[in-house]
């Protein structure tokens, strides 16, 4: 059957292994391997393509493209070029990568995801920097709302909302002259270690580590984040804010979780409250044993859909998705269907009240090709003031998109260029939809198969959810897209890779579990993250880094994060891994490094 025909699913040239490309290709995954697509011990021969017969890549690579891609010349063009988007920086006026600024989260996607995947974790010496290549944090500001777990552990609930001095991802960079929304010096990182499980699960050892049963010790440690108030260019300053960090996670295969359809993951829930799991109240009514209202996303053209990505199941399609908006919002750079500034009334109103902006923009700004000559207006102070607030003040309801049309869009020196075209941002979705899920890898190894009967056993399955099977796929089409195919008179519908009734293997049933963990996540809820291809993290990004903030350095350690508080969703079975033989851990770590 196609499934096995395993030397089909090959990757793009730039998964070339002595490419210097971001994706890092490391070659063939099973050269020679007899074993490779066959079933085996308790694996089925499906099992080896976890992004299924259409999204699987047998490169030891995050960046190869899917078989959709491959198989389209245009595609594959429309793939190549969108992966440059990816990984070369933005700059503030130079094609074909311009338009960054004012102010930026990050000057290139890449930045945020060293190889295609998981961020790593930054050290007190690194601290947090938007200039690190390797540096996928984003800060989480936020008003804390407090409660505490039958165990003593302090964590903060779905009340808990970002400020709204800086915006939602914010921003340590801006161009000359103005100052960022917040200075990176401001910034404080350290990394506790704990000694001390409220549960009681595992004993301290002393020396920072604890043991399991047989002596082995494993350590852990959590992220202590603080922005002093000064920090902030805002008017007004925030106040009663707490900081966590978030990771950015691999993007491969992200486009075959937008292919299951919303009804699948409805069946997923029901499943999961049946059996009694506490469901957040935001995605799920319990009484009704249906979709919450705050469960939709209402997308751009009046569609709704279910929430599915992200860690706080904030976005419902992949065209409106994490990346869609991350290459608005991490670079600023706006584009046909995002005529506003990612920015706030706070920020906007300091920089309009900073007599060195004022001074630099009247001394630099007159000239139409400079950049600066939007807010230039007159040369007079009171009106640079107004238009700088202008300008700059009004998202995030949206409320500039005048402003920015007016002044910036239709005046010099932009003259009515989007700063990114319909194409250009079309050209990156391919590449977004079109990233394969790298194939599972010793499966015939007796160690590998002992992981996976320990895995089920002990209770990881029910939260990484093995299989799934896609859908029909018809996915949701934002209006840039839709402008493009107008423009080249296609249909929108089939110009994105689409993986229909594909079987796919991610381990993540897509729904938000609590582990309050230490400093946990901003509400305590997260969306299971998949499982596929992390074992090739090492060797692709130079670490091992797990969680939502990179806290956990190895598996072992990610794992017994699940047992901090005996209220955890996972403590179950994060007590009865605590309780394995060390050599049935260690098969349990060489399974989920396999697949």
């Amino acid at each position: 059957m196609a499934l096995l025909v395993a030397p089909t699913l090959v990757g793009c040239s730039s998964d070339d292994p002595e490419s210097d490309n971001g994706g890092g290709g490391l070659g063939p995954l099973t050269p020679g391997n007899t074993e490779f697509g066959k079933a085996t011990g308790n694996f089925t021969a499906a099992e080896w393509f976890p992004g299924g017969e259409l999204g699987t890549t047998t490169n030891r690579s995050y960046s190869a493209s899917t078989t959709p891609v491959d198989e389209d010349a245009d595609m594959l063009a429309s793939f190549n070029r969108g992966e440059d988007m990816f990984e070369k920086i933005y700059t503030i006026t130079d094609a074909p990568r311009k338009g960054l600024g004012p102010t930026w989260v990050r000057n290139g996607c890449i930045k945020c995801h060293p190889s295609y995947g998981h961020g790593k974790r930054q050290t007190e010496s690194q601290g947090y920097k938007a200039s690190s290549d390797d540096n996928g944090y984003l800060l989480v500001v936020y008003h804390p709302e407090h409660a505490t777990t039958s165990d003593g552990v302090e964590y903060t609930t779905n009340n808990s909302s970002y400020i709204s001095e800086v915006t939602g991802m914010p921003q340590t960079a801006a161009m000359a002259p103005f100052k960022a929304p917040i200075e990176e010096s401001g910034i404080h990182l350290t990394w506790p270690t704990v000694t001390d499980m409220p549960s009681g699960l595992a004993e301290y050892a002393g020396n920072g580590t604890f043991k399991f049963p047989d002596g082995e010790t494993f350590s852990l440690i959590y992220p202590e984040i603080t922005i002093d108030e000064s920090a902030f260019n805002t008017n007004p300053k925030p106040s009663n804010y707490e900081v966590r960090l978030e990771s950015t996670i691999g993007i491969y295969g992200t486009g075959l979780l937008d292919a299951i359809d919303q009804d699948e993951m409805k069946k997923q829930y029901q499943s999961e409250a049946a059996v009694g799991v506490e469901l957040n109240e935001l995605m799920w009514d319990k009484a009704a044993n249906d979709w919450a209202a705050k469960a939709w996303y209402k997308l751009a053209d009046g569609t709704k859909k279910i929430k599915k990505f992200t860690y706080a199941m904030t976005r419902a399609s992949l065209q409106d998705g994490p990346g869609a908006n991350a290459i608005w919002n991490i670079t600023n750079v706006t584009r046909s269907d995002r005529h506003y500034l990612y920015t706030t009334p706070a920020w906007a109103k300091a920089m309009s009240e900073d007599n060195d902006v004022i001074s630099y923009i009247k001394a630099n700004g007159k000239d139409e090709t400079s950049i600066l000559h939007p807010y230039w207006a007159d040369g007079t102070d009171t009106v640079i003031t107004n238009r700088i607030n202008e300008i700059l003040g009004g998202n995030p309801n949206h409320s500039n998109t005048e402003a920015f049309e007016k002044y910036l869009w239709k005046g010099a020196p932009y003259n009515g260029e989007e700063e990114q075209s319909d194409k250009d941002y079309y050209d990156f979705m391919v590449w977004h939809r079109g990233l394969a899920v790298p194939a599972a890898r010793d499966l015939g190894n007796a160690q590998v198969q002992r992981g996976k009967e320990i895995f089920n056993q002990i209770g990881c399955q029910y939260c990484h959810r093995p299989s799934w099977k896609t859908g029909e796929d018809n996915y949701w089409v934002d209006n840039a897209i839709k402008a493009y195919a107008q423009k080249i008179g296609k249909d929108p519908n089939t110009m994105l890779p689409k993986y229909a009734n594909q079987t796919i293997w991610p381990y993540t049933d897509l729904v938000q579990h609590r582990l309050f963990m230490k400093n946990d996540i901003r509400t305590g809820w997260c969306r299971t993250t998949p499982l596929w291809g992390r074992g090739l993290s090492r060797q692709l990004t130079g670490a091992d880094d797990r969680l939502h903030d990179c806290r956990a350095r190895t598996v072992i350690e990610a794992i017994m994060w699940h047992g901090y508080s005996k209220d955890s969703q996972a403590f179950n079975a994060a007590k009865k891994f605590y309780n394995l033989p060390k050599a049935d851990r260690d098969a349990v770590v060489a399974f989920i490094n396999a697949i």
